[in-house]
């Protein structure tokens, strides 16, 4: 009976202190902060994990995965490092590629761009390009002509469009050529279509046919390496140096978390810093719950010294006013999960539909991967929020409700 009891007085204690307006006030301060902080928290984690997902489907899904290059030589039978690649448990598709750096003339002098030829069949297997441009693009790809489709961002830097012609200079790979050091070589191309990524891969990487980068390269049936996917990312250097190993020839060796790794890292570091600062914000409105419940105790001394000498125990005396606090908690994180859950839901609307009212950009596709603010709610998220919040507005009650059942009834009554 003492359980149901302390919290039966516990709650009219609750609900009497409301007619103190000091005391209501910072009650009111206490679950206001500890609501706005696990609101934001649940955001600020889901947007966290909308920009995980849109590097792993996005940028993850066009840069390689996991590449081999053949080291003085290229790699001639790729068919069958293909074959041995999908072999290995965990890799689900590989393709070949040949590269190539070349210099595209800008307005005010030249611009470095990594040339990839690709072949649209077996670059699926490996890659959603495809989702970031049109049909007709991924197409041209697959012709043994001198298309070439760049980055939308680079298109319009450069001031051309499709259809248009450019010049690319690419260096001379005749075997006949003197000298170590071998002239840059002129190629006109067809600009046949743009893709549409975001970030800086559009300003540096276009894609063009692989078998007409193979007769640039004077390569024939040779490629410059292997790519391969892999079924979780975070396994791809596990599972390419395995594959290289399994190689006669010299390769390179790399992925994704040597070129586009920051990025990642980056990402882990704001979630890290914006956690540790929420929880600061949580902890200090769970030190207004401390202030409520110290002056509580000072202003019901005499009813608490009342009810002790009437039997109730100073465990039940503590009950009481923990179960003030835990209240406080459970409203704030109440109404801090609703928000936050449902503006997480939402994000990208909201911060598209702010964009058009304000007439700004919150994310630069120049600059950013992505061009809108992504959002992926994990409801382990929000749950592992809304528990951490309510323990700590459940640790801050005990200093208080403990003093509150330190009092001496005959001193409370005495002083009354």
């Amino acid at each position: 009976m003492k359980g149901p009891l302390a919290l039966s007085i516990g709650w009219r204690f609750y609900r009497a202190r409301q007619s103190n307006s000091f005391i209501s006030f910072i009650s009111f301060a206490s679950t206001a902060g500890i609501a706005l902080g696990v609101a934001v928290l649940i955001i600020v984690l889901s947007a966290m994990n909308g920009f995980e997902r849109e590097l792993e489907h996005r940028l993850l899904g066009v840069v390689p995965q996991a590449d081999i290059v053949g080291v003085s030589e290229p790699i001639a039978n790729w068919q069958s490092v293909a074959e041995g690649a999908l072999l290995i448990d965990g890799i689900r598709g590989a393709a070949p590629f040949i590269r190539m750096q070349g210099l595209v003339q800008k307005p005010g002098g030249f611009q470095g761009l990594a040339v990839v030829g690709i072949d649209p069949k077996e670059e699926i297997k490996v890659s959603t390009l495809a989702q970031f441009m049109s049909d007709a693009s991924w197409q041209s790809l697959g012709q043994d002509e001198n298309n070439i489709v760049l980055g939308q961002s680079l298109l319009t830097k450069l001031g051309l469009e499709v259809g248009d012609t450019l010049a690319l200079y690419v260096q001379d790979m005749d075997p006949e050529a003197a000298g170590s050091l071998r002239a840059a070589k002129s190629h006109r191309f067809v600009v046949s279509g743009a893709y549409n990524l975001g970030g800086e891969l559009e300003l540096t990487t276009a894609y063009i046919p692989m078998q007409y980068a193979a007769q640039i390269l004077n390569m024939k049936s040779g490629v410059t390496g292997v790519r391969i996917s892999v079924d979780k990312v975070f396994d791809a250097p596990v599972k390419v140096r395995e594959l290289g190993y399994a190689q006669k020839q010299s390769v390179y060796i790399s992925d994704w978390t040597r070129t586009q790794g920051h990025l990642y890292q980056d990402i882990q570091l704001v979630r890290t810093v914006m956690y540790l600062v929420l929880v600061l914000v949580i902890g200090v409105a769970c030190f207004n719950i401390v202030s409520t419940l110290v002056m509580a105790v000072r202003d019901k001394a005499s009813e608490i010294a009342i009810l002790m000498t009437m039997g109730l125990s100073r465990l039940a005396v503590m009950g009481i006013f923990m179960v003030q606090g835990a209240l406080n908690g459970l409203l704030g994180c109440g109404l801090g999960g609703i928000i936050g859950v449902s503006v997480a839901l939402n994000l990208s609307a909201i911060a598209s539909t702010m964009e058009q009212l304000l007439g700004i950009q919150l994310l630069s596709a120049d600059v950013y991967f992505v061009d809108f603010l992504p959002s992926e709610l994990h409801g382990s998220d929000a749950v592992l929020v809304i528990v951490m919040a309510f323990v700590m507005s459940l640790i801050a009650t005990l200093y208080p409700a403990w003093k509150a059942s330190q009092i001496a009834p005959a001193q409370a009554l005495a002083g009354r």
